[in-house]
């Protein structure tokens, strides 16, 4: 079909809750895709973060094809020789004395972690806090989570025990824990939130906090896991461990899959009848995740991640320099966040017109993604079209 012949179909049968470009996407290779018509788009932004090593990896597109052709689903109640090699390989590269239960997305993951840290808090404890600016998912617990209004607009009322805090502040938190509270949930560096990066000592004082007052330590590494920050998890940048720590987005190459490490002395309160996911841990989805892994240390991926955060900081602070719509940089591996003093909308549009894939987040931030195979004359190639469409933008 060509792109019109798919939208009006779209327009049709499929539920417009999604703001969607007029493109119809129909082939991936690296950092390269392709449309109905043929057109070739260079792309910072593959698959909303989960593309972390390009689109259609090799070493995942076999362990697919192998796998479907052997079993394509089983429930939980079988043991699956996958699931368990994903678990030890997840346990052995977080450092954690951790156990994993395995889910489809990042909200599943989220809603994971609200329940243990409920159960662990039993009895008498409940509230979680959470930071401004937050993104933890859209069911309705992980919703209730995220400290941003318009996201919780028309389905209120939220889940009670929620208690938000800006980002960054260690005092706030301080100040909301009581005798109720069993848990902090954050994000170390906040995605959605518009490429937030925390400021020294915060994470270390979250863990001071949490100790303190025996609560519960998750990080939301939805977005900054799988070795998106140059470690496999991002909370090792800090050499701080939490609690627990929730996976989606990249852990599986770009196929569904989503998981909660969680040390084993709260993870026991997980037991049988307490929680589940009917497709969580399947086959499919494990040996993806497994050649994920297989792939980033195979082609030194994580180091490769220090290596675009230098090149692009290097693009961009020459670019800022000239171009008085810049703000502020923020980047920290595969991380960018271009800080912009008008809406970001417009600048995605005109890119991708030129045929370059970004994305804006928080409104005037533009949020960079890029695989960690991103090529370097690709970076460049980005680049360039970005330098261009922002000199020359009248905002």
């Amino acid at each position: 079909m060509t792109t019109q012949e798919n939208i009006a179909i779209f327009q049709r049968f499929v539920i417009g809750n999604y703001r969607r470009f007029p493109v119809s996407l129909v082939r991936g290779e690296g950092s390269y895709v392709w449309d109905a018509d043929g057109n070739r788009y260079l792309d910072f932004f593959p698959g909303w973060g989960c593309d972390l090593i390009g689109h259609c990896p090799p070493r995942v597109v076999k362990a697919v094809q192998d796998q479907v052709a052997q079993l394509i689903h089983l429930p939980n109640t079988w043991y699956m020789e996958a699931q368990g090699q994903l678990a030890k390989a997840l346990v052995e590269r977080s450092g954690m004395d951790a156990q994993c239960f395995f889910c489809n997305s990042g909200t599943e993951a989220n809603e994971a972690a609200i329940k243990l840290a409920r159960l662990n808090g039993k009895p008498g404890r409940y509230k979680i806090v959470t930071m401004l600016n937050s993104f933890h998912g859209r069911t309705m617990g992980a919703l209730s989570a995220t400290a941003q209004p318009k996201y919780h607009k028309g389905v209120e009322p939220m889940l009670a025990g929620f208690q938000y805090v800006p980002f960054g502040d260690l005092d706030a938190v301080a100040k909301v824990i009581d005798s109720e509270t069993c848990a902090i949930l954050v994000e170390p560096i906040q995605g959605e939130g518009g490429i937030n990066l925390p400021p020294p000592g915060y994470i270390e004082g979250l863990r001071e906090l949490a100790d303190k007052h025996q609560l519960m330590l998750i990080f939301d590494e939805v977005q900054t896991g799988m070795g998106r920050t140059g470690k496999w998890y991002a909370f090792q940048n800090w050499m701080v461990q939490p609690d627990a720590v929730t996976l989606a987005k990249a852990i599986a190459g770009g196929i569904a899959c989503g998981g909660l490490l969680a040390k084993t002395r709260f993870a026991e309160k997980l037991v049988p009848g307490t929680h589940a996911a009917t497709f969580g841990g399947n086959p499919i989805a494990c040996r993806a995740a497994l050649a994920t892994i297989e792939t980033i240390e195979a082609d030194g991926l994580l180091e490769r991640a220090g290596r675009l955060a230098d090149l692009f900081r290097k693009r961009f602070e020459a670019l800022k320099s000239r171009c008085p719509l810049i703000q502020t940089i923020r980047i920290m591996g595969a991380m960018i966040g271009i800080e912009l003093s008008t809406d970001g909308a417009p600048i995605v549009d005109t890119c991708l017109k030129k045929r370059l894939l970004v994305n804006c987040t928080h409104g005037n931030v533009l949020r960079l993604l890029p695989a960690l195979n991103l090529e370097e004359g690709q970076l460049h190639e980005g680049c360039d079209i970005l330098d261009e469409v922002l000199s020359s933008h009248k905002g």
